[in-house]
């Protein structure tokens, strides 16, 4: 008889939420943006919450671990061993490009500071100075059409 209880739950489990109407829902998937991964990981004292101070201790000590040559600025090769490192990517936003300010090619730690205060600033929805996990995460629904909830290859329609 359990064993049944437990089918008949993984199958209820398995089915779509429904809506009032009785269609099915969209399935929603929740994300985190690579910029959100290394946001949460800057939290130096494992409260599960990044503050302001953190995030900017995180990213001097980011930059300096890539920084070897002790140049203050990362060219864009480096900014990619950066990403990969920090981001999960070497492609992840934010590019480079996003980055350098003042167009030398080259990231500082100045701009890099910079570009992270503004995001914080942005992902910061409560407005405390403090980010949590919650506050990292994007919930998106997907209209359908496969793993991505795309309608196709990219770029077809």
């Amino acid at each position: 008889m359990l064993l049944l209880m437990l089918a008949a739950a993984a199958v209820q489990a398995a089915r779509p939420p429904q809506a009032p109407d009785g269609q099915a829902q969209p399935p929603a998937t929740m994300v985190a943006e690579p910029v959100a991964m290394a946001l949460a990981g800057f939290d130096s004292d494992e409260g599960g919450r990044t503050t302001r101070a953190e995030m900017e201790a995180g990213v001097r000590r980011s930059f300096q671990l890539v920084d070897t040559a002790h140049t203050g600025k990362l060219r864009y090769i480096d900014f990619a061993e950066w990403s990969l490192r920090w981001l999960g990517d070497r492609n992840a936003l934010p590019s480079p490009f996003d980055v350098d300010r003042d167009g030398d090619d080259a990231v500082s730690l100045e701009e890099l500071q910079a570009w992270f205060a503004a995001t914080f600033d942005r992902l910061d929805k409560d407005h405390d100075g403090i980010l949590t996990r919650a506050e990292l995460l994007t919930i998106r629904a997907t209209t359908g059409g496969g793993p991505g909830g795309g309608r196709g290859r990219p770029g077809r329609r």
